[in-house]
């Protein structure tokens, strides 16, 4: 590989010991050498235009493959409004995808549909000569048609899987939608999409990430197949991403099992290109279907959900797991699932002497205000700031039962870090967007975006600064992902991961930071990504 220079740009390299640099030199993958003024010569020069350059971004929890599999099999439902738009793009799909096996639609959004009006019934009239299954915008919740259901054997009289919810109507019987964990055990009893399939997914997948300036990622739910699709595109060479993943843990397993199994799963894939690292906990669901586990009933109606694992369960599961040096990595939603986590990540602690596992609650969407220290103590926040906004096209029915008097503890992002939390951004792609800038807007405004009409700012005195949000890609993201020694910020020895983009961030006025373009991205030193420079 030719030696690269990266000149007159206006380079931040997230590195307090040489924070600005106006030239960067790159060699064999590489950052050989930084500074300012007359740059050294080299067979390749970039001319940066005076444009900012960064660290490549980090998104430490993103979906990438199954992100990447929606784009390449899956009807695309985020911007169905009504019945009729969704039967139609899932109609449209079937037909332009005969040989698919299942039939695949992504993104409904629950503020238009749900338990009340989408049932196999209505599915059926767009798919019927083949299993479809439907998914929701958070993929808590899916619906199936009737064929799917007649292939999973999921009758009137079958029982709720654990932690999963089959709905039925008023006389018992199945309406097709199913929440949590029904999910997963209903779709692997239906025909699967082969691993060509996959492998297509993550050539999307990372194609998507890099154009919008991610040179690195954390993939929350690997499963033996995905680490398959991983490895084979590292062995193969077309890998243009770092990659750590966390393996599930479930309410089945027990301790031994558990560590026997992800240490299996480490071994075969030690890195560094692809590391399996942690162990992936859902400790409840989505406020969406009412499976958010708060300590307080919901305000819009009585009621509540449990926590998926108990606690003695989860300090025993967690302690092992700790103690086999793996990271915890904990989807919480509700301030109970917070505090069930947190209690867990205490005793582990104690019981094997604390240890820079960099464990991580994500989402954070609901927290009691006692609990803010506590988490600082034990773990990195996880968080994904485009949430943090009041959507002005699609309805948001969780604030409704979280209840006014508990908003300001509702994505309370500012309050974490002045109890003194560690913090990294993500996106939690294809749930929403993983564009890096549309984020870190949301992030510094509380706003949605322009283009998408007014709205006032939710909760303005979390907002965090620029500064803080871009730490949370870069430097934050790099140790959540166990790859801060290598990347994660540019200096000599680190890994040549970068991205030229159009416009300065830190300068521009925040309402403007998610139109941004990313120019050029580097992965190892080599362009995965080009547009203008």
């Amino acid at each position: 590989m030719a030696d690269l220079l990266i000149r007159n740009a206006r380079i931040r390299t997230m590195d307090l010991s040489a924070p600005r640099a106006e030239w960067l030199l790159v060699h064999e993958g590489r950052v050989a050498a930084l500074g300012t003024g007359a740059p050294p010569e080299a067979a390749e020069v970039i001319d940066a235009g005076g444009r900012l350059v960064l660290p490549g971004f980090q998104d430490a929890h993103v979906h990438l493959l199954s992100g990447g599999l929606d784009m390449a099999t899956a009807a695309p439902l985020y911007e169905a409004a009504t019945e009729v738009q969704l039967l139609a793009a899932l109609s449209a799909h079937a037909a332009a995808k005969p040989d698919l096996p299942l039939v695949i639609g992504a993104g409904w959004q629950p503020g238009f549909f749900g338990d009340h009006n989408l049932t196999a019934a209505v599915l059926d009239r767009a798919v019927q000569d083949r299993p479809a299954v439907a998914y929701d915008s958070s993929f808590h919740n899916a619906c199936l048609n009737s064929r799917a259901l007649e292939l999973a054997g999921i009758c009137d009289d079958t029982p709720d899987p654990t932690n999963g919810h089959i709905l039925r109507d008023a006389k018992g019987r199945a309406t097709g939608m199913l929440h949590e964990e029904a999910i997963p055990w209903a779709v692997a009893r239906l025909p699967q999409l082969t691993d060509e399939h996959w492998y297509q997914g993550l050539l999307a997948g990372q194609a998507h990430a890099n154009a919008h300036g991610l040179t690195g990622v954390l993939d929350p739910r690997i499963t033996d197949q995905e680490a398959r699709i991983y490895a084979r595109g590292l062995a193969e060479e077309v890998l243009t991403l770092h990659v750590c993943g966390a393996a599930l843990v479930t309410e089945a397993d027990r301790p031994e099992t558990a560590v026997a199994r992800l240490s299996a799963m480490r071994a075969a894939h030690p890195g560094p290109g692809f590391h399996v690292h942690s162990a992936k906990f859902f400790m409840d669901g989505v406020f969406e279907n009412r499976t958010a586990a708060c300590l307080a009933d919901y305000a819009d109606q009585p009621g509540n959900a449990p926590c998926m694992f108990g606690a003695e369960q989860t300090k025993a599961l967690f302690t092992a797991l700790d103690a086999a040096r793996f990271a915890i990595h904990v989807h919480v939603i509700g301030d109970a699932a917070a505090r069930r986590a947190i209690e867990g990540l205490e005793a582990a602690r104690a019981a094997n002497a604390p240890w820079p596992a960099q464990h991580q609650l994500t989402h954070l969407q609901l927290m009691d205000p006692g609990d803010y220290a506590r988490l600082a103590q034990v773990a990195t926040a996880n968080i994904q700031p485009l949430w943090a906004r009041l959507d002005p096209l699609i309805p948001d029915i969780a604030l409704d039962m979280i209840g006014t008097q508990r908003h300001p503890d509702t994505y309370a992002f500012r309050r974490m870090l002045e109890a003194g939390a560690d913090w990294c951004l993500s996106s939690d792609w294809p749930v929403s967007t993983l564009n890096p800038f549309e984020i870190i807007e949301t992030a510094v405004t509380r706003q949605a975006r322009r283009v998408d009409g007014p709205k006032a700012p939710f909760q303005p005195g979390q907002r965090m600064t620029v500064e803080e949000a871009v730490t949370g890609y870069t430097t934050h993201a790099a140790r959540a992902c166990w790859r801060a020694g290598t990347t994660g910020r540019l200096r000599p020895g680190f890994s040549a991961d970068l991205i030229v983009l159009d416009r300065d961030i830190f300068a521009c006025a925040p309402e403007e930071i998610s139109d941004t373009q990313v120019l050029l991205t580097l992965f190892r030193g080599r362009a995965v990504h080009r547009s203008g420079v």
